[in-house]
This record gives structure tokens, sequence and C-alpha cells, in this order.
């Protein structure tokens, strides 16, 4: 009993969600805790030192084949002087195809930068009308496969760019020139794929900010709208890419969640009380916009649906304890609501942001801290266990086989036990709602059957009364039996006045003229 009144409860230092390295800046456990800044320069340098090691062992098997080739003809070539000068020809020969293999290794290391970097060069100036016409033969076939939504972005963009004229025009060059390339890139990986973005990223806002002049709000702007169109084209090739294992992520956390089912409001501590009605309200909002962050292409879209998401859950924390809410308390009710909704391919939307979002928006702001705050409740429902619920271990292992159900009533009446049922519907507004649905089902079905009681009873009154009736009448003539006596008729002109009492007829009378 007291340790289960004794609760650990779920609470994250506030410096877990920085930067290991200590920037400042809010960290992402795809980057392994990094900054998006920090994680770049962690990746070129292992991948220098990669580069570096490469040519090392090449540098090496290259001493080897040539002391090997050395060693093997050496006696051929002291016996055979005049032939000393072309007998290294066959070694090199032999190294030839090596060093291409080599050259063809540091041409495709390179070969993403050297893309990008072509883009902002003064040569670009000149190469467009080659790129573009190369460009422009794909483009009906993609403009027919092209969605509504892609339409409309590529009009918006261009609508968008015009009020810029000069500078406009560039970087709509430039960006349907980086999708065009993207578009043929089909053998990179994931994060070689992000990498290219973000580079284009990288050096397009460099360029922006010598365009405004240091303006980083102007920047930010024509950023949001460059990667709305870039992102919104290329959504298709690099969401979910088969060259990943996104999907299996995807299924695996749905079968968790799903297992999960039965984790109850008071198990994760959250301070939200669903009986009050506004609070239910934003709890079912904030399960509408989680589920519907899979359904945006635009990163900075997706982001949208967290941030709104978890600005009701602030709200409904807030309206429930009539106080601000704190970061302890966010992160539970976060939790919550991802169990309750379980959104669809969580995993590939959360490696979708990362990948491609700017990466200034991940780094600071609301929106940088409401995702890192997703992370780390996906990450807990991997890992959640019987300590993380203040459970047993059997406790928990009996509720994740279906053996037994904290809904159902315990013998001492303690937590976890739900209590009855519309205990248990008040944790969950869905629960709730149904119940609600079911009591005015309850009441319509006891009104219509009273109804239908007085329709059976005025439907018989109405057979039985005409038989009444001529019971009645019946009754009535047996009583008064009808007698009907003789009539005698008698003239009209006739002089029996007592009779009748006709008055005289009438005599005519002649006046004179």
């Amino acid at each position: 009993m007291s340790q289960r009144t004794e609760r650990r409860g779920i609470h994250v230092d506030q410096s877990d969600l920085l930067c290991k390295k200590g920037c400042g800046y809010y960290g992402n456990a795809a980057w392994q805790g990094l900054c998006s800044k920090c994680w770049r320069e962690e990746y070129q340098r292992v991948r220098q030192k990669q580069i570096q090691d490469d040519w090392a062992l090449a540098e090496k098997l290259q001493r080897e084949e040539e002391a090997a080739y050395a060693s093997s003809h050496g006696a051929q070539t002291q016996s055979q002087p005049q032939s000393a000068a072309p007998q290294p020809h066959p070694g090199h020969a032999s190294l030839g195809p090596f060093s291409k293999f080599e050259e063809k290794k540091t041409n495709e290391k390179t070969r993403k930068v050297t893309t990008v970097k072509k883009f902002f060069s003064p040569s670009s100036r000149t190469a467009p009308k080659k790129e573009n016409q190369e460009g422009r033969t794909p483009s009906p076939s993609l403009s027919r496969h092209a969605s509504f939504e892609t339409d409309q972005v590529s009009k918006d963009f261009v609508d968008y760019l015009k009020n810029l004229q000069k500078p406009g025009r560039e970087i709509h060059k430039q960006s349907r020139a980086f999708v065009m390339n993207m578009m043929s890139k089909k053998d990179l990986s994931a994060d070689e794929l992000s990498e290219c973005v973000q580079d284009f990223y990288q050096n397009m806002a460099d360029r922006l900010m010598g365009h405004f002049k240091g303006s980083s709000e102007s920047v930010e702007q024509v950023m949001d709208q460059v990667e709305k169109y870039i992102m919104t084209r290329l959504y298709k090739s690099v969401f979910c890419p088969e060259t990943t294992d996104d999907e299996k992520k995807d299924l695996a956390t749905q079968r968790r969640i799903r297992a999960l089912h039965w984790v109850t409001i008071q198990m994760l501590c959250v301070s939200m009380d669903e009986e009050i009605p506004e609070v239910s309200e934003n709890v079912v909002k904030a399960i509408t916009d989680v589920i519907e962050m899979d359904s945006k292409r635009v990163p900075r879209d997706k982001l949208g649906c967290i941030t709104r998401c978890s600005k009701q859950i602030f709200s409904a924390i807030r309206i429930t304890k009539n106080e601000p809410a704190s970061a302890d308390d966010f992160l539970p009710a976060l939790i919550y609501i991802v169990l309750k909704a379980n959104p669809p391919r969580l995993q590939s939307n959360i490696q979708y942001i990362t990948r491609f979002c700017n990466p200034s928006r991940l780094m600071t702001g609301e929106d940088g801290y409401y995702f890192t705050n997703l992370c780390c409740a996906a990450a807990f429902i991997e890992k959640l266990d019987a300590q993380s619920l203040n459970l047993s271990p059997e406790e928990f292992e009996r509720y994740m086989s279906g053996q037994a159900s904290p809904h159902i009533n315990s013998s001492d009446g303690e937590w976890p036990g739900a209590g009855t049922a519309p205990d248990v519907a008040a944790t969950n507004p869905v629960l709730a709602q149904l119940n609600q649905n079911l009591e005015l089902l309850s009441g319509l079905s006891s009104r219509q059957e009273t109804m239908m009681e007085a329709a059976q009873s005025l439907q018989a009154d109405l057979l039985s009364w005409p038989v009444a009736v001529q019971k009645e009448v019946h009754d009535i003539l047996e009583k008064y039996p009808l007698e009907i006596l003789p009539r005698t008729v008698s003239a009209i002109d006739a002089n029996n006045m007592d009779n009748d009492n006709l008055p005289p007829p009438l005599t005519p009378q002649v006046f004179a003229g």
C-alpha cells in the first residue's frame, strides 16, 4: 500500500532537453542528444575521419601491393637490366584500377557538396539554360502526376517571389534546379538526402542574409516559403524512404501503444480532470491535432500540429489546476495524449521533421521545445515499464498480457483499480461520450416504449368503440322498442278545422275596377 501511495511519476530535467555539448539549443534523440548544428559538426568530423581512414587504408594496401610486386619480380629485374625501364609498367597498370577506385570514392564523397555549391557559383549564370533544358524533359509527366496541392504550392511560391523581383527569380531558379536534381538521385540514403537539403538551406540562408543586410526576420520568411516549395515537391520521395527502417519502427510503435491501451490517466500522474467540459474538449482537440500531423507535407506544418496539440494540453492543465502549467506537468500529459491518439506513422513523421526541417526552427523557440518533448514522449513509451507506472512487475505483466485490467475493481478498492464504469469513463473522453450517448439512447428507448404502449392502448380503444356503440344501441332498442303508428291523411281543403287546425282556404275576391 505504501508502495502505491509513493508514486515516482514522470519527471524530466529540462537540462536533458538541451544539447549535450552545452550550446544552449534543444537536442534530439535522433541526433544522439545533440542539436542540429552540433550534430552536423560531429557528422562532418566523423565523416572526415572516415575519409582519412579510407585513404590510410588505401595507401597501406598500395604499399603492400607494391612490396609484393617488387619481391616477386626482383630477380627478373636484375637478370634483364635492359627491360628494367618498361618493367614497372605492368605494376602501374595493376595499380591503375585501384587508383580509379580511389578517385571514384573521393568523387562520391564530395558529390553532394559540389552539387549544392554549383547552384551558387558564378558559373551558374551561364549553365541554367542547359540545365533547364534537361530538367524540362520529365516536366510533362511530373505535371500530369502532380497533385493539386503541389500545383497550388508552386503557384503560391512564384507569386510570393514576384515581390522580391530579381532575387526572387534567382531563388526560384535555384530552388527548382535543386528539386529536379534531388528527384534524379534515387540511390542516396536518407542521411545523404537530409545533408543535401540542409546544405541547400544553409547556402540559401547565407545568400539571403547578405541580400536583406542581416534582417533575420525577412530571411526566415523567405526560407519558410523555400522549405514549403521544396518539401512539398519532394515529399513522396523523401518521406519514409525504402532505404530506412522507418516503416518497421512505425509498426512497432503502433503495436506498443495498442498494448498499453490499459494505461490510465492516474497511472501517469497527469494533472487533468476530464470531467470538466472545457478540459475534455481540450483533450479531444489535442488528440485531433497530433493525428492531423500525418496529413501535412511540409515539416513546418507538421510542427504546427505539434505546437497546437501542446497548447491544448497546457490549457487543459491550467483549467484543472487554476494556475499556469509547469514543464513537469506537460510531459506526462503529452504521453497520455500520444497513448490515446496512437498517431499514424509517428516515427516516420519525427524522422521526416528531423531530417528536412529548417534547423533553426528545431534548435530554438516553442516549436523546438514541443518537438523535443514529443521525441521524449515517444522514447518513454518505448521504454515504459512497471516502475514508470508505479506498478509491481507482476501487475504490469498481467495488464500487458490481457489477463487483468486496471479498470476492474480490486479487492481492497485501492489504486490502480479504476472503480466503477463511470469512473473509468471519466479517464477517457471517448468513453465518457459513449456513456453519455448510451444514456440518451436508454432514455429514448424508454420514451419509445411508453409511446408504443399508449399507441397500442389507443388502437385497442378504437377497435372496441364500434362494438360498444353497437351494444349500447341494441340495448336501447330492446328497452325502448320503436312503435310505428298508422298515419291518417286528410285533404287540405277539408272543413275539419278541429282536427288539423289548418287555416281556411282562400276565397277568390273580385275587385271592381
